[in-house]
């Protein structure tokens, strides 16, 4: 562009400017006489304008004045001169704007970038390849892609450079899709890529996990002759590692001409990202048997690997190589040998690695807080936090939400919330993984309500999320909630495995067959009925919820390991089927599968709600004879319980005093329940006591057999007492609920709700069942069980008036069911000719022609076999 301003106008100009600058600090802005004629600014290249050079430095010359400011990084001192060359009007060379964007850029001074920049945008002319690209470098470094765009836009020529530059722009700020389309553009502009082109577009496609576009941006790899590349080929190695195809990616590596240590890494990193780790490990040892020398990056991640196969020797044999070529320095080395070693358990090496580390960051300690908690050891993990607090080290989201896992798992509810309010403080709570640590503490400290809270205030929901809070609705007893958030789940997210183990607990939980056998089929489509734990979950589930026969076939459809023995030996102990259960422990010993304590439990209990004593004391012999099985406290009151169930109350108490370890409630409240059923009262009052002098909190369950203990031997006033003192302990009683599930739908009802649409049918049907009954023998309910609630009768009410004749009548209690209600539905099931079954907190009752599975048991005295 032409300088309209006669030569030696401008020289007097400057004359003015030297002398205001001389008589002025640079520092404050000088004041200039107004010229009398305005000249324009220049963005034409230097050679073009004949007024000035800059072959010597020239003092006279703001413009290489300016140039030489930036040279020397006084910004502040340029834009200062800059502005008073804009009042002059004295023109500025596009070499003075490239100096002054380029220190910008440099600084990461962004607003005097755009203050330069609209200073340049004011000459309303075209901008030059030259200056245009250093705009385009400076605002992609910004992250500011909306001016780059419009200087792309403005630009009346381009370059290789031009498109590189922006290309990579959008591929750092995720504009992935963005970045992919330019760099088609630019073929179809005839622009030929070069060797800093097809890094960018590569690792693009890795980031979408696109190997089609993939393949064909390596066709253009080889179309252009690149392919010997070192840059290139390590990009098409990260490219095909991100989105899976390892195979591809390592034909890649073998074909390089040369390698560096960029490529190795990428490589070995590859195979550790697709759980390829072995493979990883032995390309790591090919690295060295080649003498090629790993950087920080190979070590760390080769730490990390051993860390993920579990690998303790090979990991050591790294640190001692990391020891040995002086890598032990580097703090992330460090870090990452606390983290393999936490991650085999070995806390102790973790510690030592920790007290070497002379400045330990965040990461330091975040690491040896989450080791501690991943391996159970939650006291040591909030031990290690107040001591960072002391050193003063700010903690990162990833250390909040390890310490919150920490007071989930002991409980700790005022350090959490105390935690809740920090990370509301810091920000940290917009991190998701602080918050759904935050619902699984609620969630294991009761307070769900608390949690459902958190949850609604999450943005971006993850799979852990939506997982967390059903677990959490599910551990407090509010399942037909957890399967409502289910079903919203699926509308935006896929489950993993974990959530549906979660959601098939709450399943099995309220006995809903319909809607388990709705969500094995939703597995089997999304295939993940096979994955990791889901085949047993819906084993539970189907034995829970009393389908044996479809619980059979679940089991003959999957690989058994004892946990899928043990579900089925079970579902047979809760139905008192001690021979079928003796007949398949049987089948499991034939099969080669060792047993475990959780067998024999199930096998004792079977025993002993089926009267079979001598086999349950036979048992009891070969799991400590022939299986070497210690046994636990739980073991011991299934003996108790099978010798008192079968009547044998003295020798029960004898077993009990010759025990070698000191007897817990459940011990002692097996003996109890055996007096309640053969009416003991002195032998009853002395396993009363013993469970309340053990000085530890005591389960309400206690509390409820000792009610039925009292109510059953006419005790009323020792009930009153009792009710009393639990109320004045604060002890709660959950309220009686039961669920049936009808065409599909789980309906609950609730001990003294009268608030359901059809509660007058019910309330109908019940009462002409209890006429019929006083026909036939006396049916006193004035003084049945206080703490039974009787909630099952309206669930079985409302299954008989809406299902057809015949059907099957399932029912969840989630309490223990007392003998009025035992007696009722015994009678109903021969009235209507219907099978109903009821799973309450002990066992399962299968009611059929006026009889009961149970056989009674847990009612009246049985006989012993």
């Amino acid at each position: 562009m032409a300088v309209s301003a006669k030569p030696h106008t401008i020289s007097s100009r400057h004359s003015d400017l030297l002398n205001s600058l001389h008589h002025n600090p640079i520092s404050k802005t000088p004041n200039f006489p107004t010229p009398s004629r305005p000249n324009k600014l220049s963005l034409t290249k230097k050679h073009e304008i004949s007024v000035f050079t800059t072959d010597s430095f020239n003092t006279s010359d703001p413009n290489t004045l300016i140039c030489n400011l930036c040279l020397h990084g006084n910004l502040q001192q340029a834009l200062i001169l800059l502005n008073a060359m804009k009042k002059l009007r004295i023109c500025v060379e596009e070499e003075t704007y490239i100096s002054l964007i380029d220190l910008c850029e440099r600084k990461r001074a962004e607003a005097e970038g755009s203050e330069v920049y609209d200073m340049i945008k004011s000459s309303n002319s075209q901008l030059g390849i030259r200056i245009g690209n250093q705009l385009l470098s400076m605002f992609v470094r910004f992250g500011n892609l909306v001016d780059a765009w419009y200087v792309f836009g403005k630009m009346s020529e381009r370059n290789v450079f031009t498109w590189n530059v922006l290309i990579g722009g959008y591929f750092k700020s995720g504009c992935f899709d963005e970045a992919l389309s330019l760099y088609n553009r630019m073929l179809w502009a005839g622009v030929r890529p070069d060797v800093y082109t097809f890094p960018s577009v590569l690792r693009t496609c890795g980031a979408v996990s696109d190997v089609v576009r993939g393949r064909e941006v390596h066709v253009h790899v080889l179309r252009f002759g690149l392919s010997s590349n070192v840059d290139v080929n390590n990009a098409l190695i990260s490219m095909y590692v991100k989105c899976g195809n390892v195979y591809t990616a390592r034909l890649v590596f073998d074909k390089m001409p040369e390698r560096d240590t960029i490529s190795w890494n990428a490589m070995i990193s590859g195979y550790f990202e697709n759980e390829e780790c072995l493979d990883g490990l032995k390309l790591f040892l090919n690295m060295l048997e080649r003498f090629v020398v790993p950087d920080l990056m190979t070590i760390t991640s080769v730490i990390s690997a051993c860390g993920y196969v579990g690998n303790e020797r090979l990991g050591k044999s790294v640190h001692a190589y990391a020891t040995k070529h002086a890598f032990g320095q580097d703090v992330s080395i460090d870090n990452s040998l606390i983290q393999f070693y936490s991650s085999v358990g070995a806390c102790e090496e973790a510690e030592k690695v920790f007290s070497r580390i002379r400045s330990k960051d965040v990461v330091s300690w975040t690491s040896m807080i989450s080791g501690y908690e991943n391996n159970g050891l939650s006291e040591k993990a909030v031990e290690f936090y107040k001591k960072m607090k002391m050193e003063n080290i700010e903690p990162d989201e990833i250390t909040i939400a390890s310490v919150i896992s920490a007071c989930a798992s002991l409980n700790l509810l005022d350090l959490g919330i105390e935690l809740h309010g920090y990370a509301k403080t810091t920000g940290l709570i917009s991190y998701v993984i602080v918050t759904n640590a935050l619902i699984d503490l609620y969630s294991k400290c009761k307070r769900i309500d608390k949690a459902l809270e958190v949850f609604k205030l999450i943005r971006n929901k993850n799979i852990i999320s939506w997982t967390s809070i059903i677990h959490g609705l599910v551990i407090n007893n509010r399942n037909l909630e957890a399967l409502i958030f289910f079903r919203r789940m699926k509308t935006s997210l896929l489950p993993n495995s974990i959530t549906l183990i979660a959601v098939l607990a709450a399943c099995a939980k309220i006995g809903a067959l319909v809607t388990g056998k709705e969500i094995h089929a939703y597995a089997l489509r999304i295939r993940l009925a096979f994955d990791g734990y889901v085949p047993n979950a819906l084993l539970d589930m189907y034995v829970k919820c009393g389908s044996m026969k479809t619980a059979w076939n679940q089991f003959n459809s999957i690989e058994n390991d004892i946990t899928s023995w043990n579900t089925m030996l079970t579902g047979y102990a809760q139905r008192g089927q001690g021979q079928h259960a003796i007949d398949l422990f049987t089948k499991m010993v034939k099969s080669d599968v060792e047993p475990d304590a959780v067998t024999f439990i199930s096998l004792l209990c079977a025993c002993g709600r089926s009267g079979m004593v001598e086999h349950g004391l036979a048992y009891f012999n070969i799991m400590t004879e022939d299986y070497r099985i210690v046994p636990n406290l739980k073991h011991y009151a299934c003996v108790v319980d099978l010798l008192a169930r079968a009547g044998k109350l003295e020798e029960a108490y004898t077993f009990i005093t010759k025990m070698p370890i000191k007897p817990d409630a459940a011990v002692w409240g097996a003996l109890l329940n055996a007096c309640r059923i053969y009416r003991n009262f002195e032998l009853g009052q002395v396993a009363a006591q013993r469970i309340f002098d053990l000085n530890e909190w005591i389960n309400v369950g206690y509390y409820t057999l000792l009610c039925n203990f009292y109510a059953d031997n006419g005790k009323w006033d020792e009930v009153a007492k009792l009710k009393k003192s639990m109320s004045e302990k604060g002890v709660i009683v959950d309220p009686g609920c039961s669920w049936v599930e009808v065409k599909g739908n789980v309906h609950a009802f609730l001990t003294g709700d009268k608030n359901h649409p059809q509660q007058k049918e019910i309330d109908s049907i019940l009462n002409a069942f209890y006429e019929k009954m006083d026909d036939i023998a006396v049916f006193d309910d004035s003084k049945a069980d206080v703490l039974c609630g009787h909630s099952e009768r309206s669930a079985v009410g409302f299954g008989l008036l809406n299902t057809a004749p015949g059907v099957p009548i399932r029912v969840t209690k989630n309490l223990y069911m007392c003998l009025s209600c035992h007696c009722l539905l015994k009678f109903i099931s021969k009235v209507v000719r219907r099978e109903i079954s009821v799973r309450d907190s002990e066992c399962f009752h299968c009611f059929k022609d006026g009889l009961c599975s149970c056989g009674d048991s847990g009612y009246k005295p049985t006989n012993s076999s």
